[in-house]
């Protein structure tokens, strides 16, 4: 019987899915092989009855360019019971699948592992290599790679937040703006520092203080008076959804919003607008401090998840699914794909990557004492310092509380 190969896709979508996929399929086609994607993530592996579809080169050619994901994507996780007893290893013999091809963010990544350990405990002679997904530039890649997805979600981000900047400077109005990223502040900073916005609100900047909403309304409020005391009536502010995350139960409920969640444990943002969130607390804040200033609100997120791939991420993730295959034709298993400053695929072992207490994979925040994330602060953003007060005592009566370094006590 001919020799297989399945890939499945997990968590949310990301530009450069259907590149990794059509790549992987495409090199494997070339050496002999049946490629099959597996709809639905990881349930389909724990179930008796698959949906999936064989891809050949047609297929994987038509596909490679295209956003979204042709193989249906999944957030499911599997269960200890579904290990133990719903596991379709028939699906993998039928098949003669010998390689398992998992596409995904830090969840997915970490029930990669969780697969990998399986299978080796239970000497099934499966390989198992991870490609990783995701937005959000939160996995933990060596030298600072992005994730695949990162830069093209980056792009179509500033696109729409530089619009948002120029519909402010044309109506003098100022914009609260909440793009995704569950845990770190990777896509917010990025697609602000693109479009130049004099406030950006991550929460890799708590480092040196507990995050709470008022303190986010602060650093808004900050950019405002300042950009006031400068003769500038328009802006706007970016807040990273990670925040939420961040925030206690007791500062969540100062915001009002009663949240569901998914079946990793995490809040389901998407539900709710954010910005909508704030924009409305920053405004009630004025109107305390009598500052007139109107507020609208701007969500991006899933605008950003399904466009067309840009170059970057065509070439990277073309790189990214050859690389399966040297991983696994050099005989690698139970690893994450990785293309290193001079474009070679290499290993990382997710057995290393993980925390040895929740055998998860940490996600990778913003290094916040970096020189190029602090060059934005210190040259691109407007917020209150010492030499303002004077002047901010017009609009406000204690400046300080406003003073950006003072609020996040750096």
């Amino acid at each position: 019987m001919k020799k297989s190969i399945v890939i499945l896709t997990g968590g949310g979508p990301a530009p450069g899915m259907n590149t990794v996929v059509g790549s992987i399929a495409k090199t494997f086609i070339s050496r002999g092989y049946r490629v099959l994607g597996l709809h639905g993530g990881y349930k389909g592996l724990f179930s008796k009855e698959p949906n999936f579809t064989e891809i050949d080169f047609v297929l994987a050619d038509a596909i490679f360019n295209r956003g979204g994901s042709f193989v249906m994507m999944s957030r499911y996780k599997p269960t200890v019971n579904d290990f133990e007893q719903n596991f379709n290893l028939d699906f993998f013999k039928e098949n003669n699948i010998q390689l398992l091809v998992t596409v995904g963010g830090d969840d997915t990544a970490s029930t990669a592992n969780r697969v990998a350990k399986f299978l080796a405990e239970k000497n099934y002679k499966i390989a198992n290599i991870h490609v990783p997904k995701t937005i959000d530039n939160d996995l933990p890649l060596p030298m600072e790679a992005p994730t695949f997805g990162y830069q093209s979600a980056k792009a179509e981000g500033a696109r729409i937040a530089s619009t948002v900047y120029e519909d402010a400077r044309t109506s003098g109005n100022w914009f609260v703006v909440c793009a995704m990223g569950r845990s770190a502040g990777h896509l917010a900073f990025g697609i602000a520092s693109a479009a130049h916005y004099p406030m950006i609100v991550i929460p890799e900047m708590f480092n040196k203080t507990t995050i709470t909403v008022d303190k986010i309304i602060k650093l808004a409020v900050s950019s405002i008076i300042k950009r006031q005391i400068l003769g500038l009536s328009y802006g706007s502010v970016m807040i990273s959804e990670g925040v939420f995350h961040e925030l206690s139960d007791e500062e969540l409920k100062k915001s009002g919003v009663n949240f569901s969640f998914d079946e990793h444990g995490h809040p389901e943002l998407g539900k709710v607008s954010k910005a909508h969130i704030f924009s409305e607390m920053v405004e009630a804040k004025l109107k305390q401090l009598n500052i007139s200033t109107k507020i609208r609100p701007v969500e991006i997120g899933y605008e950003v998840r399904c466009q067309q791939p840009v170059a970057f991420d065509l070439v990277y993730c073309t790189r990214l699914g050859m690389g399966v295959y040297q991983l696994f034709k050099s005989g690698e298993t139970g690893c994450m794909v990785y293309i290193n400053e001079y474009g070679d695929a290499k290993p990382l072992y997710l057995k290393d990557l993980q925390d040895p207490q929740t055998g998860k994979i940490p996600p990778r925040g913003v290094n916040i004492n970096s020189e190029k994330i602090q060059a934005i602060f210190d040259n691109i953003m407007h917020y209150v310092t010492e030499e303002d007060y004077a002047a901010a005592k017009e609009l406000v009566a204690d400046p300080s509380e406003y003073d950006f370094k003072k609020i996040l006590n750096w």
